[in-house]
């Protein structure tokens, strides 16, 4: 395992993979969106998230994905990217490719569809941790896994040097902030983002590094502001911001009907096609894309906000 572990604090956009009709990977729009990523000021990337629909991708398109992203970005921010697989041995595999292809740190889940107790889960991440030469990650997301990250499994794996920070996407806030209190009790071992991109302003009150919002990939600068704000301490303007945000994330609520994965991507997808930011707002294959009257609304919402017409980029 590396000791070098990169800073990741502020603005981690979960990146988005734009997709041709054909359900290829649309490498020229990725090449665009990191390129606007990294111009709005975050200050760093998270490559093969949920929001990036890694499960549906092979592990040869995951490596080109990682590939564009990395090259795109030219060393200028650090990337994080999901070594996201069945088991450890999977994860090593999958985790060694990517940080050849350009990843500074990885970032993985409790095991998938197995059954684990926490220590064997502890062993987990032990045993990932000891065979890669990157820093590793914990992303606590049970809503896809099926696991919740114990506290005191994350503050032991932090205390031991096993995982260098956490990316919470369990929506649990309580949990989330004990976690941040008993991370300071321990001496701050982990940096620890929040998934939960409509709370920021709080999170980061209460001692979040960052936070990994989905809705960046349609508008990035405005969470810039908001951790910026936060920051100097200025929470007015931070609130501001937020609600901002808030009024403009009211896209994900426009498509009905569909999976979870067909909703949130899908509302980002379209916003991004409706601001010039991507060419396509094809979805993963199999994914039921939204329809006309869905991308109207998302379209309105983005109008509402004053993110239309499309960016000139």
């Amino acid at each position: 395992m590396s000791s070098a572990s990169p800073a990741f604090a502020g603005i981690v956009p979960p990146v988005a993979t734009p997709l041709l009709p054909d359900h290829t990977v649309d490498h020229a729009s990725l090449t665009r969106l990191v390129e606007y990523l990294v111009d709005a000021g975050v200050a760093g990337l998270f490559a093969l998230g949920s929001t990036g629909e890694t499960a549906y991708f092979t592990d040869d398109q995951r490596v080109a994905i990682l590939e564009t992203i990395a090259t795109a970005n030219a060393g200028r921010v650090p990337i994080i990217a999901g070594a996201i697989e069945l088991t450890a041995p999977r994860i090593i595999e999958t985790a060694r490719r990517l940080v050849d292809a350009g990843a500074d740190a990885i970032v993985t889940t409790a095991p998938l569809y197995t059954l684990n107790s926490q220590a064997e889960i502890a062993d987990h991440f032990r045993t990932i941790a000891a065979a890669i030469d990157a820093p590793l990650w914990a992303y606590d997301v049970p809503v896809r896994v099926h696991k919740k990250l114990g506290l005191e499994l994350l503050i032991q794996l932090g205390t031991e040097g096993v995982i260098a920070g956490v990316k919470d996407s369990s929506g649990d806030d309580v949990g989330f902030r004990r976690l941040i209190a008993a991370n300071e009790a321990a001496g701050r071992p982990l940096q620890l983002l929040t998934g939960h991109e409509m709370v920021v302003d709080a999170m980061l009150l209460a001692g979040a590094d960052g936070v990994v919002p989905g809705a960046a990939n349609v508008e990035a600068e405005g969470y810039v502001r908001l951790f910026d704000a936060a920051r100097r301490g200025d929470w007015d303007t931070a609130r501001s911001e937020q609600e901002r945000i808030n009024r403009m994330f009211d896209i994900v609520f426009q498509p009905t009907g569909l999976s979870g994965d067909a909703t949130g991507v899908g509302a980002f997808k379209a916003a991004m096609k409706a601001r010039g930011l991507i060419e396509h707002a094809t979805m993963a294959h199999t994914v039921t894309p939204l329809d006309a009257d869905a991308v109207d609304k998302v379209s309105g919402v983005l109008a509402g906000v004053e993110l239309l017409p499309a960016a000139t980029r």
